[in-house]
């Protein structure tokens, strides 16, 4: 998983267009069309892998944009590697959709309320869970970002590298959606709790937060309103990534 550092191009859905929330609450939203075109011009742009988020799924527990992820999925084929979460919340649905070409499942609320399924599904499909934490004020949230935890996301991201999970994402929700830039303390001291990989995400709003997180020793790092807005091209962030440029 993320042998090289990788800028993974996000595809949230809501009512089966694009969108991209500010700090993860709904009525913030922004639309940015129709999921396929949106995948395809990523693929086109070199992305190797893409982030599908299911956002009905995450707020109401039940995958909602069934129709259009399929529909990505067809349209893709194998150019890139598909992770998707939002609303997955049992084994056997995970599995499913492992089955049906996705090469990672994401679990955020599932994986709180039991994180025996980490193990379960990773059994059957090793480093194939990427269990999301996403952070507000330093606490892992669930439910659409809506419902605090109590947990510790360095400490929660140990406990799920035991069970197997294949890598973590981190989300700072604090920041998501606002293009404001990254804080890369809370990746750094993620990074520092793990072996497995660490992907990034949240605040994302030029070139230089791309570099900054990989400096920081993320895996990977999400972007979604910063491509969508036109801030920079995913071409850019590559081309800046290849070339090994420093994020000091």
């Amino acid at each position: 998983m993320f042998p090289e550092f990788e800028v993974v191009p996000a595809v949230d859905m809501q009512d089966g267009q694009v969108v991209q929330l500010v700090g993860g609450e709904r009525g913030t939203e922004k639309t940015y069309g129709d999921p396929v075109e949106a995948a395809q011009r990523w693929v086109e742009a070199g992305a190797r892998t893409l982030h599908l988020v299911d956002l009905d799924g995450a707020f109401e527990g039940e995958r909602e944009n069934a129709d259009a992820i399929d529909a990505v999925l067809s349209a893709v084929g194998d150019d890139v590697a598909v992770q998707l979460g939002g609303g997955i919340r049992t084994a056997e649905d995970a599995v499913s959709l492992l089955d049906r070409g996705v090469d990672r499942v994401i679990l955020g609320t599932a994986a709180v309320e039991n994180p025996d399924i980490v193990a379960e599904i990773s059994e059957e499909h090793p480093e194939s869970v990427l269990v999301s934490l996403d952070a507000k004020e330093g606490e892992v949230v669930v439910s659409g970002w809506t419902e605090g935890t109590g947990l510790d996301p360095a400490e929660a991201a140990a406990r799920y590298e035991e069970l197997g999970a294949g890598g973590i994402l981190f989300t700072d929700v604090d920041v998501e959606g606002q293009l404001e830039g990254v804080r890369t303390d809370p990746v750094r001291r993620l990074v520092e709790a793990v072996d497995i990989p660490v992907v990034a995400s949240g605040g994302v709003a030029t070139v230089e937060d791309v570099l900054a997180l990989e400096d920081a020793g993320a895996a990977a790092v999400v972007v979604g309103s910063a491509l969508y807005e036109g801030r920079f091209t995913l071409e850019s962030a590559m081309a800046a990534v290849e070339s090994g440029e420093s994020a000091q």
